[in-house]
């Protein structure tokens, strides 16, 4: 059956569309079968890059409301599409609330699974001024959908992903209460490694402006060759981490 991966997280510019994009690089190296969806009303991110056949999906008239019966569409073209490969849906953070509350309400993740679908859930916790935001974004997540697994991405691109507990030290993602917590529900974490701004972190920006895989961008005549040898080390080490996340 298919595997359904979906990006929740309400902060926006995080990197969830990014994800997505790892995502589907990941699988596409794989040859395995690839259905992409972009349900972001406002930055339809996922939707540019030509490499994946991501189709656009709209969840409700505004950009912060679903409408449930087009999110019902998208269940049923998913439990009625082909059996196999794998599922890979970026929605936006004006509508994560609304979308999530509906999930629930519907319980329709519960049936995709129920009818034998792997179903993941994908967050974000970013480092720097976001790291709280995205923390609740986690924590929501959790609370709401209890029988799902849950994907953490540590993006360290905003600095490292730790904050001071309530005696006054310095702790990991890995080392908090909301993690001991919650470890059996989470299936994985993939770090996206901090890096230097001005060379790997350039570079990175520039790849997904252009909506570039990391191996187009490595074939690019726009990218220099030392821009081209930092992308593909980070591709080898964001692939490595995801391989060892058994994604």
């Amino acid at each position: 059956m298919a595997l359904i991966n979906l990006t929740l997280q309400g902060k926006g510019g995080v990197g969830k569309s990014f994800v997505a994009s790892l995502l589907a690089q990941h699988y596409l190296k794989r040859e395995t079968p690839l259905h992409c969806y972009d349900t972001d009303p406002v930055n339809q991110t996922f939707a540019g890059y030509k490499a994946f056949p991501v189709e656009t999906i709209r969840l409700g008239e505004r950009p912060d409301e679903i409408n449930p019966r087009y999110f019902d569409a998208l269940i049923e073209q998913i439990m009625t599409g082909p059996e196999n490969g794998v599922v890979v849906i970026d929605n936006g953070a004006s509508t994560f609330l609304p979308l999530l509350g509906y999930m629930v309400e519907a319980q329709a993740l519960q049936m995709l699974a129920g009818a034998g679908h792997e179903v993941r859930l994908h967050t974000v916790l970013t480092g720097g001024q976001a790291l709280n935001d995205t923390m609740q974004g986690l924590h929501q997540v959790l609370q709401s959908v209890p029988d799902i697994p849950v994907v953490v991405w540590l993006n360290e691109y905003f600095g490292r992903i730790e904050r001071k507990n309530a005696s006054g030290e310095v702790e990991s993602f890995e080392h908090s209460g909301l993690y001991k917590k919650n470890k059996s529900r989470i299936h994985a974490l993939v770090r996206l490694p901090e890096v230097r701004k001005e060379t790997f972190g350039h570079d990175i920006e520039q790849m997904m402006r252009a909506r570039l895989t990391f191996d187009e961008a490595g074939k690019h005549a726009d990218f220099p060759l030392m821009s081209r040898q930092r992308l593909l080390m980070t591709w080898r080490s964001i692939g490595a981490s995801m391989e060892q996340a058994v994604l």
